[in-house]
């Protein structure tokens, strides 16, 4: 997922569902202001997250004396700068976002400074912080092979289906689709009746296609983060491939291969589309947004099963401190207060943020009330793939640094083959020969024959 559009829709379309709270308490190392007079500078992408938490700014520097300097800028011009800034162990930022797509790299290449310094001091770091508190999913790309932690994470992603008009599954007699299989059975009793296609979804292939590409036994790679040779010639590979073009092409609305993140949604939103497996950022509007036209009819269920298992995707991003920042420690008092499970409760109930890592938040009564969607625990839909994402750590794939060269090799592959320019096993096999040539410049080692 990418762009400025998905971090707004992640909290915008929630509201405020809950009377205004104040700003919970800055629990400083020891008495009075230690760090008075500091200024640290900290940066993200646009979101709504910081956007919230900028209004309580104030109420930290009074308690700790810590002014916050917080920019913002669009997705990729951030990840670009930051980039830079860390290669060169900078000193200019304190506190950084680890974007997930660069958390490998940031992190291999030691340009962020690990936390468990703080975290198990109980200098810097009260117990009740609760590190073990945030979820093995999100925090799992966040962490070294070494299990030690460089971010926290404050967002969260999580692949769910959605079904617009889940009135039109229950006249055909069906429920949401458990694997595969169902869904096709689903798309084929359901499309283009009452003039609503079965599916849909955004050009965003290779996140979309991933789970369905490891539920029929494909990868990305061979073992990532060690080895990065693509595998995307393999017949488990091709037949995904096919399989979701066809999908595509068949089931979905006219136009789909063009559709953006904000497209697909809305072509659920109008009811022109009925069944789609995305971020849940992406469904929640379905039952929140005013324009919305199938409030009434929306239902939700887990990402269907492959033969090979079910791989929903899942991705978060985290704050951390860069390896070159000099105010370590004021920097670690922001982080541990804009992460505080107090803090984070407040930016729920005062904003309706669905986004949260923290397992004592997800299930806590309020973040339940937000993410009650038609009648429906979405909540614990939320949980469920954070949880699975970090059990056996499938979406490593896409932390590597090389990852964007190669999703870029599948988006293409995807498009040739919905729009039958090749056959499925030529498309896979030339995104192959592309992405290895990519790899091979910038210097990766793959695996020959």
């Amino acid at each position: 997922m990418s762009g400025v559009n998905r971090r707004t829709v992640l909290g915008g379309a929630l509201g405020a569902p809950f009377a205004t709270l104040a700003a919970p308490a800055v629990h400083a190392q020891s008495g009075g202001k230690p760090y008075n007079g500091v200024t640290i500078n900290a940066s993200c992408f646009q979101t709504t997250y910081f956007e919230y938490l900028k209004n309580y700014f104030p109420q930290f520097e009074e308690k700790t004396g810590i002014k916050v300097n917080f920019t913002m800028q669009a997705f990729p011009v951030y990840n670009q700068r930051t980039d830079l800034e860390l290669s060169t162990r900078g000193s200019a930022l304190d506190v950084c976002n680890v974007t997930f797509i660069y958390s490998g790299r940031w992190i291999g290449a030691g340009w962020l400074t690990n936390l468990d310094t703080f975290t198990k001091d109980r200098k810097y770091t009260p117990a009740d912080w609760a590190a073990e508190d945030f979820v093995g999913g999100p925090q799992s790309a966040m962490q070294n092979p070494k299990g030690e932690t460089f971010g926290y994470a404050w967002l969260a992603g999580a692949m769910i289906l959605g079904a617009s008009r889940y009135d039109l599954i229950e006249r055909a007699g069906l429920g949401m689709p458990k694997t595969f299989d169902d869904l096709i059975k689903l798309c084929d009793a359901i499309h283009n009746k009452d003039g609503v296609a079965a599916f849909t979804a955004d050009k965003l292939h290779h996140w979309n296609w991933m789970p369905y590409l490891m539920g029929m036994g494909g990868a990305v790679f061979k073992a990532p983060p060690e080895n990065l040779t693509p595998t995307l010639n393999t017949p488990q590979a091709a037949k995904a491939a096919e399989w979701y073009a066809n999908l595509l092409m068949k089931y979905g609305p006219d136009g789909i291969l063009s559709y953006s993140d904000d497209q697909a949604m809305r072509s659920q939103m109008s009811g022109r589309a009925n069944i789609r497996t995305q971020d849940t950022a992406w469904q929640v509007p379905l039952a929140k947004d005013p324009e919305s036209t199938v409030q009434k009819t929306v239902r939700y269920g887990l990402m269907p099963a492959g033969p090979d298992g079910n791989f929903p995707g899942s991705n978060s991003h985290a704050l951390g401190i860069p390896a070159g920042a000099k105010k370590k420690e004021a920097a670690w008092e922001f982080i541990k207060w804009a992460l505080a499970k107090d803090t984070i409760a407040m930016v729920v109930k005062n904003h309706g943020y669905p986004g949260v890592c923290r397992l004592s938040i997800i299930q806590s009564p309020e973040f339940k009330q937000v993410l009650t969607l038609n009648g429906q625990d979405v909540a614990a839909l939320y949980l469920e793939v954070l949880q699975l994402g970090g059990k056996t750590g499938y979406m490593k794939y896409r932390t590597v640094p090389v990852f964007p060269q190669v999703g870029d090799k599948i988006n293409k592959a995807i498009e040739r083959i919905a729009t039958k320019q090749q056959g499925a096993a030529d498309a896979m096999k030339q995104a192959q020969g592309e992405a290895i040539q990519d790899l091979q410049k910038a210097g990766i080692k793959v695996d020959q024959g």
